[in-house]
Order: structure tokens, then C-alpha cells, then sequence
């Protein structure tokens, strides 16, 4: 079985590509580098350097014919598509339909999508489900919103099967520490933490410590990177099985607040980690926790390295390298 991975140099999309390659997949990586890394590059992957915006790349590649696609490429700093909503769209949702036009003429068929959480915007209930309403509060979550309709539309008129696959929050690494890149510019709390652990950083910003959650700070659903993955390839399998198409959300299930998961990492790492109470960011809710039971009846997905301590000990494990070196 052959699959293309667009994006898969990235923090996601590498783990991704490991993925399907443990289960056996011949894996074409299409990156244009931007954010991603050579480095995250496995020796068994075909590696074509391309961008999604070049639709003569995206059809010389294709060619090759697969029996699926992932596309991950996207611009993802939700404050960032707030200022530059140009930018956002045309990367996101112009860039997607040049993936899906020429997976299309090139008979690829399913195309699994890496959307987010952020189409739901401020939660009206908890667990957040795949039935709770869309109503992003940021360019990038409406980005991801228009691309899942748009994949609708080609399923329905070209018999394009698809999965919208909603993440949570990605964190963690590879459990044996097959993926060498950090990730550019993290903007999730683990990686931000793992920053100031290492002196990138020298403080920790905690963003309102009076919400009405356990201990004052808001509490989200961290879901690992590995376990994400995983749920690409069952996905896939699940979509060339059925020939339905689906959409799902994936998260642990469980919510960490800022500060669990600054006290454990303190623990992990045996560093100080100083933290700052700041005023609350706008549009910061107080809790965000997913239903992945969808996921669960359809795809038989259950997280194995969600925990927090796992969660912790991997990233901390990739950025103890990064300090080791800096102090060579």
C-alpha cells in the first residue's frame, strides 16, 4: 500500500509517516520545508520537496499513484490568522483545493485531513462532540471549518472519500525517540514549558489563574502526538473498508490544567520552570475537553501514551538533547 503524506516533515506529519511506515505502508513524504525538517525524514520514506501551492508539483507527485493521501500542510498560529486572514486563507483553504483537485484528476481516494478543535469555538457543553456546534472564533478554526465542507462537496459530486480528523491538543514525541525535530515556534502550552525548562524561554506567561475550574487555571485536553497518528492509519484503513466517509474528534478524554502540567513537568524535568500569573487572553474558556467516543465505536482508537507523565517525559526527552547540546 502506497501513501502520500503532504506536511509529513512536520511535528505531526512526521509522526504520521512513522506510523504508516510501522504498519507496513510504502511512504511518500511531499514537504516544502517551511516548517518542517529533514531531520524528521525517515530513511524508508521517498522524500519529494514541493509545495502545495505549485499544482504542477502536486501532479508530478501524484503520478506515482496512491492508494491515499494526508494532508497536513497548513498555517496553524490561530492569533497569527487573526492578523493575516489572507495569508490563512490562501495557504489553507486555496492550498487544500490544489491538493484535492489534483488528487482528484490523479484518482486518489481517500484523503485524510488533519482539521482541529478549533471549528467549535467556545464550548456549549462538555465533552465537546462532533455534534456541538461550529462556530469558530479565529480565522484558522474557520479555515478548517470551510476545508471539511469543501471535502463534503467532492465526496459528494466526485466520490472523493475523506476523513476530517479534529485534533485536540498534540503534544508529546515519539516514545523511542525516532523523531529529531522541535517544533518551530510552538504555541501549546507543553512545548512553551519544555522552552523555559531549557532557557529558550526565561518565564512561563499563565494566562488568568481565576477561572472556575480545580485550581484557577484553564484546563484543556492534551491528546499524544503518537496517538494521533495512529488514528491516520486506522482511519484510512477504516474509509478503503467501508467506502464512508467520517469525521472524528481525538482527544484524551480528560482535562489538564496549566498548572498540573507545569507541576509535573517540574518533576520530570527536575528544573525550576518560573511561571507568571498574567491577565486572562481573550477568548480563553475555561475548560476544553473532547468526546472521542466517536472515534472509539468507528475506528476502535484508544489513547496508549496520553497520560500526562507520558506526555511530560517524551517531550522532555527532546528538548534534555537540545539542552545537552547547547551546553557542549
Amino acid at each position: 500500500m502506497k501513501i502520500l503524506v503532504i506536511g509529513g516533515a512536520g511535528y505531526i506529519g512526521s509522526h504520521v509517516s512513522r506510523a504508516f511506515l510501522d504498519r507496513g505502508y510504502q511512504v511518500t513524504v511531499f514537504d516544502n520545508l517551511q516548517t518542517g525538517f529533514r531531520e524528521n525524514l525517515f530513511e524508508e520514506a521517498h522524500f519529494v520537496h514541493g509545495d502545495i501551492m505549485r499544482p504542477d508539483q502536486l501532479r508530478a507527485v501524484m503520478a506515482a499513484g496512491f492508494d491515499g493521501c494526508v494532508h497536513l500542510a497548513a498555517l496553524k498560529a490561530a492569533g497569527q490568522s487573526m492578523l493575516h486572514p489572507e495569508a490563512y486563507a490562501h495557504a489553507n483553504i486555496s492550498g487544500t483545493i490544489n491538493v484535492l483537485n489534483q488528487a482528484s484528476e490523479a484518482g486518489i481516494s481517500p484523503v485524510i485531513f488533519s482539521s482541529s478543535a478549533a471549528v467549535y469555538g467556545a464550548p456549549q457543553y462538555l465533552p465537546i462532540d462532533e455534534n456541538h456546534p461550529k462556530e469558530p472564533e479565529n480565522f484558522y478554526g474557520f479555515t478548517k471549518l470551510e476545508i471539511e465542507r469543501i471535502l463534503d462537496w467532492y465526496d459528494r459530486l466526485k466520490g472523493m472519500r475523506y476523513a476530517a480528523i479534529r485534533y485536540f491538543n498534540a503534544a508529546g514525541y515519539d516514545v523511542q525517540g525516532r523523531v529529531k525535530g522541535l517544533e518551530l515556534n510552538p504555541e501549546n502550552l507543553l512545548p512553551i514549558v519544555m522552552e523555559v525548562a531549557v532557557g529558550i524561554r526565561q518565564k512561563l506567561a499563565v494566562y488568568g489563574d481565576d477561572y472556575s475550574t480545580r485550581d484557577g487555571s484553564c484546563i484543556r485536553d492534551y491528546v499524544h502526538v503518537s496517538d494521533l497518528a495512529e488514528a491516520h492509519v486506522t482511519a484510512l484503513e477504516y474509509i478503503l473498508k467501508q467506502k464512508q466517509s467520517l469525521t472524528v474528534n481525538l482527544g484524551s478524554e480528560s482535562g489538564v490544567s496549566v498548572f498540573e502540567m507545569v507541576d509535573r513537568a517540574r518533576i520530570i524535568t527536575g528544573q525550576a520552570i518560573p511561571a507568571e500569573v498574567t491577565g486572562r487572553r481573550a477568548g480563553d474558556p475555561a475548560e476544553l475537553v473532547a468526546s472521542s467516543g466517536h472515534a472509539r465505536e468507528l475506528l476502535g482508537w484508544v489513547p496508549k501514551y496520553s497520560d500526562v507523565d507520558t506526555l511530560v517525559s517524551t517531550t522532555w526527552k527532546m528538548y534534555e538533547k537540545y539542552l545537552n547540546r547547547i551546553k557542549k
